[in-house]
């Protein structure tokens, strides 16, 4: 699938996330989605995202493993380069942070992770480099 493929399906699930109150049909039927709000890197350009998740108490763990592509996905540079973002569950949205999670943290959530989503030990097995885990934390706004 091209990059442009990969865009529009992208914006025909954002659109579909929207109409139907966070659900979503097609191979994302039975797989929880949020849609996160990022701004552009270098851009500053305002992007929207559909990402699988789980949940960590209060906080959001979503992961960048980019479907085992060569280069980590954009919405993990934009959230390195900004990261105040919004995250978006059926038809509520609010501000979050995004961090990196580290050590046995990252590891912790990585593993339960993976009991969801056994796939993605096929996505690191692709890249030389750590699939990272992003942590979004609930904030009272961004900046």
């Amino acid at each position: 699938m091209s990059n442009e493929q990969r865009r529009q399906l992208n914006r025909e699930i954002v659109a579909e996330f929207r109409a139907n109150a966070g659900v979503v049909g097609g191979q994302f039927a039975n797989i929880p989605l949020l849609l996160l709000t990022t701004t552009g890197a270098r851009t500053g350009a305002v992007f929207t995202w559909p990402l699988a998740y789980q949940r960590d108490g209060e906080r959001v763990v979503v992961f960048a493993a980019n479907g085992g592509r060569e280069n980590r996905p954009g919405w993990y540079h934009n959230l390195v380069a900004h990261p105040e973002a919004i995250v978006e569950f059926g038809n509520e949205s609010w501000p979050v942070i995004a961090s990196a999670a580290e050590g046995a943290e990252r590891q912790q959530l990585w593993e339960r992770q993976l009991v969801a989503s056994p796939f993605l030990a096929d996505f690191q097995a692709k890249v030389s480099w750590e699939i990272p885990v992003v942590v979004l934390t609930r904030s009272n706004g961004t900046s």
